[in-house]
């Protein structure tokens, strides 16, 4: 039989082999992302989107450029006109760049004969030296539909380049563009302050920029304040290295099997080494506080290893089991993020339970023996006895005061609202949603909307009917809808009927009959080629596009307007001549506000039957259930109502919250109730059996949930709100949850747990030993 020093060696060596083949998975790593991940996986209207999509084109494949006039002038002014001229004709050579849609290049098409003329509506040549012709410009373009709103700021101090790029452009060539487009505007004299961007490449690339950044300060903050709390409560250098070490390695290996999967780190993977910081630590906490207390009995290092073990590792597995559990419960959300988070971060506190035991111990048995006097690791036992003595005092007072407070809590968690927006994780005062609020407070906006038309009855696009019912669509969307630009085939058929007519603003409308209909269709090829128009409607025009954009009210208020849409399509339109269907990427991530409730309750429904399967397999009552579950479910309770109070609204990021804090925070109910198994068979009372292991396992369940607590709280110097409420309001569950577990737990148990089969706990306890 192997010496405890050789068993040790082996156990490192295997680990030491264990962690080089961990490297392999780091060097895959990838910072990701994709705006496309955060759809509804397997939802039946992301597919339909895709197919959509591979007919009509993406929705956000385009970057705005927002160009501001000079304090004082107008984007009449023609040194300025002449810079957005360059601009664009420098975008129009970029590699990743379709198309680019200026207001210098924009033209009214004129039909003549058998030749279609462009008469631009800026005329360069003529700004500077000729007033009318300026005037004459000004006022077709302001009479013009499509261009006020789309091209040109209603107060006329500035403009919009619109580039419609390379389908799901990644992010190397997407920042290559960008500094490339940034660098020409600095050349034309472009100041700052006058340039804004928008669109979904912009925000791709300043999200994985920042989660770089943030994963490197959050986990440098969060190692610093562990080893500051490891510190204070063991006051030597092992019990500060060695549970690091241990989540060293645990991060290493979620990390090695995201690298592993190809999944790549994004905002919520992001978060993984910081999880582990806080959440890795605490089976190496109570190993470590059960092993100083039996050195500090002069009890020899492996024979109090071994004690510290046995009464360690069945809680520890228990509580990492839950957490994991809270954790796997994610991989049931629709949301690639959210699922690859839940499974990874699952994964990493299994690994982190194995280290607990097996890293831990090998170098415990290498290392000299903690030098200490006899009884140290007792000079929390007096506090926590005083502690518990007046929570015991006060029994009535602490569970009215718990009533109240959920009461309370209820009421005011009634009125949080789900509510989300397309830039959420953004915080209101960051340069990318100012920007975005540029766009939404001088143009149409940047949120797309998409509606797939669909003629029936052998009809087209253009069939003269389908365009009547398709415009009054155009018309509800505008004046009830919100949307400030539109375009569809009527868009087509109205550009080429004023093309006809030399251009008259007038002549923007529908023929009155299907006999001029069919003599506009004959001229319509030329038109059709436009890049413009032929993404609106397919070749053979059997189905065609509705597109818009429009700024973002929040998903409340997107699912108000979806439903009078909806209504309105019903009594409105004939679907015998025209069926229709709302799609695009907006839409499906306004879908995964309708899943949170389910998704929340799910995970939080799967943790309360775990506990509950465990609660029964080691106490064998049911009356125990309930002593487990309240102290826990309260601080949930509690943190909901302080949301709602809060006006702090329910979304993709704070949805989470709450199953990932009941399965961390349910931990120390689970080591303490280990613990008091153990006791009751081995104390004549319940109430003794409760002190004892109220002075055992009090201090780790302080000393852990402090370190949780202040590991969430390096979260709140985030730049993105979800990771900010994630900080918080984890920090808050978790910091209620230790309050409940030190006044309510043992009241509760004293109450409920009144004839404990003693001699039965006393048999299970000595066949474990």
């Amino acid at each position: 039989m192997l010496q405890p020093r050789s068993l040790s060696l082996l156990t490192l060596a295997a680990l030491a082999l264990l962690g080089l083949l961990a490297l392999t998975g780091l060097l895959r790593l990838r910072f990701n992302y994709n705006f496309n991940d955060f759809y509804p996986t397997g939802d039946p209207d992301l597919a339909y989107y895709q197919d959509y999509a591979r007919r009509f084109g993406n929705d956000n494949d385009y970057v705005l450029v927002g160009l501001e006039a000079p304090a004082g002038r107008t984007v009449f002014d023609a040194d300025f006109a002449r810079r957005v001229d360059a601009f664009t004709r420098f975008a129009q050579r970029q590699r990743n760049v379709r198309q680019v849609v200026s207001p210098t290049t924009a033209s009214n098409p004129i039909v003549e004969g058998l030749g279609v003329f462009n008469v631009p509506y800026l005329h360069l040549d003529q700004l500077g030296r000729d007033p009318a012709s300026r005037a004459r410009d000004s006022a077709l373009i302001y009479r013009t539909p499509g261009l006020v709103g789309n091209l040109f700021a209603p107060d006329a101090r500035a403009v919009a380049v619109v580039l419609q790029t390379t389908p799901d452009l990644k992010k190397p060539p997407g920042d290559t563009l960008l500094a490339a487009l940034r660098g020409e505007l600095r050349r034309l004299g472009v100041g700052d302050e006058q340039i804004h961007f928008g669109g979904k490449m912009v925000a791709q690339s300043v999200f994985v920029d920042r989660l770089r950044v943030e994963m490197a300060v959050f986990v440098s903050l969060s190692v610093l304040l562990v080893m500051g709390l490891l510190w204070l409560t063991f006051r030597a250098w092992w019990g500060v290295v060695l549970p690091l070490s241990v989540v060293a390695g645990a991060t290493v290996g979620g990390l090695a099997l995201v690298g592993w999967s190809g999944a790549g780190i994004d905002l919520m993977t992001a978060l993984l080494p910081v999880m582990m910081c806080v959440v890795g630590i605490a089976d190496s906490v109570h190993l470590l506080t059960r092993y100083v207390t039996e050195t500090g009995e002069g009890t020899p290092t492996v024979p109090a290893l071994r004690i510290s073990m046995r009464e360690s590792m069945f809680g520890s597995g228990l509580s990492a089991l839950t957490t994991s559990l809270g954790f796997f419960t994610l991989t049931a959300s629709h949301i690639r993020p959210i699922h690859n988070f839940g499974l990874y971060t699952g994964l990493a506190v299994l690994i982190a339970y194995a280290l607990s035991f097996t890293l831990l111990p090998a170098l415990l048995v290498l290392l000299p023996r903690p030098q200490q006097k006899f009884g140290a690791g007792r000079s929390w036992d007096g506090p926590l006895m005083r502690l518990l003595a007046w929570v015991l005092r006060r029994r009535a007072l602490i569970v009215g005061a718990a009533a109240v407070l959920v009461v309370g809590a209820l009421a005011a968690a009634s009125q949080v609202r789900i509510e989300s927006r397309l830039l959420d994780d953004l915080a209101d005062d960051d340069p990318v949603q100012l920007d975005f609020r540029f766009f939404e407070r001088a143009f149409a906006g940047v949120r797309p909307f998409e509606l797939h038309l669909l003629p029936q009855g052998g009809r087209t696009v253009y069939s003269l009917d389908v365009l009547r019912e398709t415009e009054e669509i155009e018309a509800y969307l505008q004046s009830r809808y919100g949307l400030r630009f539109v375009a569809s085939p009527v868009t087509v058929v109205k550009s080429l009927r004023k093309a006809l007519n030399g251009g008259a603003l007038a002549e923007y409308r529908l023929p009155d009959s299907e006999a001029e209909l069919q003599r506009l269709l004959r001229r319509l090829r030329p038109f059709r080629k436009k890049p413009e128009f032929r993404a609106l409607a397919l070749d053979d025009a059997r189905q065609g596009r509705l597109t818009g954009r429009m700024p973002d009210p929040g998903s409340t208020t997107v699912a108000r307007l979806n439903r009078g849409l909806q209504q309105f399509l019903r009594t409105h339109t004939d679907p015998g001549v025209l069926r229709t269907r709302q799609t695009g990427s907006a839409l499906l991530i306004d879908k995964n506000n309708q899943n949170l409730t389910r998704d929340m309750l799910l995970g939080i429904g799967m943790d309360v039957v775990m506990v509950t399967v465990i609660v029964l397999a080691l106490f064998r009552s049911f009356r125990m259930v309930p002593v487990v579950l309240i102290p826990n479910l309260l601080p949930i309770v509690v943190v909901g109502g302080v949301m709602g109070l809060c006006g702090v609204p329910m979304k993709v990021s704070t949805s989470i919250i709450f199953t990932i804090a009941f399965g961390i925070a349910v931990d120390d109910t689970i080591h303490f109730i280990t613990k008091l198994r153990l006791m009751l068979g081995k104390e004549p009372t319940v109430e003794a059996a409760v002190r004892h292991t109220y002075r055992l396992a009090g201090k780790a369940v302080i000393v852990t949930s402090l370190i949780l607590v202040g590991g969430f709280s390096t979260l709140l110097f985030s730049s993105f709100d979800g990771t900010f409420y994630v900080g918080l309001l984890i920090g808050l569950t978790l910091l209620f949850g230790v309050v409940a577990e030190l006044t309510l737990l043992p009241i509760l148990i004293l109450h409920f747990y009144k004839k404990p089969r003693v001699g039965r706990a006393r048999r299970l306890t000595a066949s474990e030993k």
